[in-house]
């Protein structure tokens, strides 16, 4: 029944989003924003394109709310309209810097670390260590060509079904799944090997702070991923599950924060009002 009553009310706020009701267009961003954040910061790495993109998103799920047919839940729908527009997303950083594990496993096989001229005292380390394993995971990511990683971050992160999943992909559940299970193991592998964080792998944040700082990786005056705001538990419980482990190897990614979108829904009505994007929402 309360699914039922959350359907019809998502269903008043649409139409109400429709007819120009600020109030309601608000909410219904504000439901979605940090999954299609969230999404967007793992699809693409950092979080400069994470922000454009997320804004990019709100705006078509805007502005494409007459086509929402109720066959499906809302955020069902946003997942879908959110992953085929990261799927083809061709401004971000990575797609003009392309990245594959034999070229990040060679840059931390063969880094100087040791040689890398002391920039941080002891006592910021730990905090830039903390820095650098959530910009490394996120970057791990993008060593997977882009339908892979959409694969591995929706079954392994959001543990999105195998069917809508596949449907999203335009394969069969069965082919998302066998998909999913090779791009596990071979970044199972990859971290075995490279990853400190698996007891097994050869690099250490901590020792890798100087090098990171030297060649611009992270910056000590501008700690992205430290200073994002992570949402409540009972938030994160909403829209994804405790991570899976990862042929136990899982610990690089099984602590993966979950972030509250710095993309508000104010900002992004206020900056729609009067505009085309608007009317082209209201004349449906």
């Amino acid at each position: 029944m309360e699914k039922y009553l959350f359907d019809y009310e998502t269903a008043n706020l649409i139409e109400a989003a429709i007819g120009g009701e600020k109030k309601a267009l608000e909410e219904l961003l504000m439901g979605v924003k940090d999954i299609v954040f969230n999404l967007s910061l793992r699809m693409l790495g950092v979080l400069p394109d994470a922000e454009d993109a997320t804004q990019d998103i709100l705006i078509r799920v805007m502005t494409n709310l007459s086509s929402f047919r109720k066959e499906c839940a809302f955020k069902t729908w946003v997942y879908r309209l959110a992953i085929n527009y990261l799927l083809n997303y061709k401004k971000s950083m990575f797609s003009h810097y392309l990245l594959d594990f034999e070229i990040y496993g060679n840059d931390i096989r063969y880094a100087k670390v040791d040689e890398t001229e002391e920039l941080i005292d002891e006592l910021s380390k730990d905090e830039l260590a903390e820095e650098l394993k959530l910009a490394c995971t996120n970057v791990m990511l993008q060593c997977l060509d882009a339908e892979s990683r959409c694969i591995f971050i929706m079954g392994t992160i959001f543990k999105i079904d195998s069917r809508l999943a596949g449907e999203v992909l335009n394969i069969t559940p069965e082919a998302y799944r066998q998909r999913l299970s090779r791009v596990r193991k071979k970044m199972a592998k990859f971290l075995a090997f490279h990853c400190g964080l698996t007891e097994t792998g050869i690099c250490s944040c901590r020792n890798r702070v100087n090098y990171a700082v030297s060649q611009e990786r992270i910056n000590p005056l501008r700690l992205d991923f430290t200073n994002l705001c992570q949402s409540e538990k009972s938030t994160l419980q909403e829209c994804k599950v405790d991570m899976e482990k990862l042929d136990a190897l899982a610990c690089s990614f099984e602590r993966f924060p979950y972030y509250q979108s710095t993309i508000t829904a104010q900002m992004i009505i206020e900056m729609l009002i009067n505009s085309e994007h608007l009317k082209r929402v209201q004349q449906f």
